[in-house]
């Protein structure tokens, strides 16, 4: 039998993705989130949802963008201090030494050290309750070489994302591959 939560933000995985924005001055800010998701293919796109209260709303609001980086285990520290402090206080990627690296092809920063990164055009936004939705077009998606397999392709096992718990405030790893999708489920 299954216990009853109730209605709560509570569903697996939720990703870490830290999220950067410039500022009015233009200085680069980052935080991190959990609430966020792909929600269409054609053209391609990445949601996040912000609170208003946060500093990255505003910037993204007044930018029209901003980019997703995605940390591996090595960077949990880091990606959980994004997460805890405001970028109208503290210039959070000099405390951590990590280096913003300015899109191509948006008006945003990303972590040039974190091994991925998605560079998204704000196409919409929508306010829910506590939360706006915002909705990016992904105009890139850039990562580095050594997190590559052998046909070239993003590796998970190399890239090692982060996922959050949120009802007990953990964050873990992925976990080894256990099945080829669109084929293990044919032995059925």
């Amino acid at each position: 039998m299954k216990k009853s939560f109730g209605p709560k933000t509570l569903i697996f995985p939720t990703p870490v993705w830290c999220v950067g924005s410039y500022d009015a001055k233009g200085r680069p800010n980052i935080m991190t989130i959990a609430w966020g998701g792909i929600c269409c293919s054609k053209p391609p796109c990445v949601t996040i949802s912000l609170r208003k209260a946060t500093y990255t709303y505003g910037n993204i609001m007044d930018r029209g963008a901003y980019t997703l980086s995605v940390p591996s285990e090595k960077f949990v520290q880091a990606a959980d201090y994004f997460g805890m402090v405001s970028g109208r206080s503290v210039n959070k990627f000099e405390k951590t030494g990590l280096t913003p690296e300015r899109s191509e092809l948006v008006d945003a920063p990303y972590v040039a050290e974190f091994p991925m990164v998605l560079e998204c055009k704000l196409i919409h936004h929508h306010e829910i309750g506590l939360h706006t939705h915002f909705v990016g077009e992904i105009l890139d998606v850039k990562i580095d070489a050594n997190v590559l397999n052998d046909d070239r392709l993003p590796d998970m096992e190399k890239i090692l994302p982060l996922v959050y718990s949120p009802e007990i405030q953990r964050y873990y790893g992925i976990g080894e591959f256990v099945g080829k999708a669109f084929d293990v489920g044919k032995k059925l």
